[in-house]
């Protein structure tokens, strides 16, 4: 398998550094890498003309995609990408030895034309105690080989059929560029299109929580996000036709579920705050799926462009 790893990054030089090093040390090396900064300064270059200079097993492909946006930074990576299949991984994200190869293994056992893997945080032991209780970073894992359900399709850590991207100039939708949701989209239609994405348990990544998401505020943006991913994706066809009875139950429901969380958050609130925050993140999930509703986005990545 011909692999080109592709990496999207935005000002974080030291998580940067520490993943080339992982890539170095992996049992089965990408053919290549593929590095876009969407810092229009470029300041990952050093980075990557540093890593250079060790002589990785592998050569190292940089550009700057100076639009804020990260699907057209994704975008960037595939273009510039030779190899026959892609993997994608996160910027802030550590790589095990093995991980590359458990996905291609996969990838090859199962005739696979995608394959997704857990990414599984770290978070600090100096982190408030309700935060560890509550585990709310995780994401659900599955058995190796089970076909992910479409409201699970994320990036992060998966490995792609490169001609299933080619297809199209724009892969990951730029309307997405400032709000996130470009992964789940593309996946989404990836599927549709009859594509076999399927999950390997034992290809894990780790992301280390940054100090900046251990709180509440944080917590329920990321689940409003979320929330709003949903209902774009279910509006725009991706989990089924967008019918007139869909829209209507899912404005419904979502009404209901926000309502029923919110009192739930109240009824927890003496059972321990990691229970009525688990309740607070699922109103909020809904209120962001209301929202979308309404033409209203939360724009997570404009925040970080001052």
């Amino acid at each position: 398998m011909n692999i080109t790893l592709c990496i999207a990054t935005y000002r974080r030089p030291l998580q940067l550094t520490a993943l080339l090093t992982d890539v170095a040390h992996q049992v089965h090396h990408p053919d290549e890498v593929v590095v876009v900064d969407n810092d229009a300064e470029g300041s990952a270059r050093r980075v990557v003309d540093r890593w250079r200079g060790t002589h990785p097993p592998f050569p190292v492909r940089y550009d700057i995609q100076p639009v804020q946006n990260i699907a057209l930074t994704r975008n960037r990576t595939v273009e510039l990408a030779s190899g026959d299949w892609l993997a994608f991984i996160d910027d802030d994200e550590r790589a095990p030895r093995d991980w590359l190869l458990q996905l291609m293994i996969t990838a090859m056992r199962l005739k696979a034309d995608g394959v997704l893997g857990p990414v599984i945080p770290l978070v600090p032991n100096n982190a408030p105690a309700w935060i560890r209780r509550g585990r709310f970073y995780d994401w659900a894992r599955m058995r190796t080989g089970t076909e992910i359900p479409l409201n699970r399709l994320r990036f992060g850590n998966v490995l792609l059929r490169a001609s299933l991207l080619r297809d199209s100039p724009l892969p990951f939708d730029p309307a997405y560029g400032l709000t996130g949701g470009e992964d789940g989209d593309l996946l989404a239609r990836l599927r549709q299109h009859g594509a076999r994405i399927l999950w390997c348990d034992e290809a894990f990544v780790e992301e280390p929580i940054e100090p900046s998401r251990l709180h509440l505020a944080w917590l329920l943006r990321r689940s409003l996000r979320g929330g709003q991913d949903f209902a774009r994706h279910t509006l725009a066809g991706r989990y089924g036709p967008a019918t007139l009875s869909r829209r209507l139950m899912l404005f419904l429901r979502s009404c209901t579920q926000m309502s029923l969380a919110g009192v739930l958050a109240l009824i927890c609130l003496p059972l321990g705050s990691h229970r009525s925050a688990y309740w607070l993140l699922k109103a909020s999930a809904n209120l962001g799926k209301l929202s979308t509703l309404w033409g209203w986005h939360y724009r997570e990545y404009e925040r970080v462009a001052s």
